[in-house]
């Protein structure tokens, strides 16, 4: 199975533009530049499209590695915080932080713990990302 998506930038780095769109077509054209990466422009970056990414394949794994613990859950609400920062003169992704909420009626809270860092780790993108994940999962 394979997934694809397109970008384009014309212009220099300061002054260019550029836009991204996938092959679904859910994005298409959607406009980037310096300052919606570096700056406070409104509108998106590659970083945010990765943690948005991340939040939405962590959530659809714990569904499934809750239901391998015998748990159901009602509604997973997930927030990823990539963060994006000079290493050494590279900017680098150096982390990502999950924080998710599940309401899910008489979940036992060992399981679900066991279920959230099981998908943690599991989840496609998590694999994808060379970076520190962590988490904070709570049962509501």
């Amino acid at each position: 199975m394979k997934r694809t998506a397109s970008a384009g930038w014309t212009g220099g780095l300061r002054d260019g533009k550029g836009s991204v769109s996938t092959g679904s077509g859910t994005l298409a054209k959607v406009p980037y530049a310096f300052g919606m990466r570096f700056g406070e422009d409104p509108g998106t970056n590659p970083e945010e499209l990765v943690a948005a990414a991340h939040a939405a394949c962590f959530s659809m794994a714990l569904s499934l590695f809750m239901a391998n613990e015998g748990l159901t859950p009602q509604q997973i609400d997930t927030t990823a915080t990539v963060s994006f920062d000079n290493v050494e003169g590279a900017w680098t992704v150096t982390s990502s932080h999950l924080e998710t909420r599940v309401k899910s009626a008489g979940a036992d809270s060992a399981k679900f713990q066991q279920a959230a860092e099981g998908a943690k780790a599991g989840c496609p993108i998590s694999r994808l990302l060379k970076t520190n994940i962590t988490l904070d999962a709570k049962l509501v």
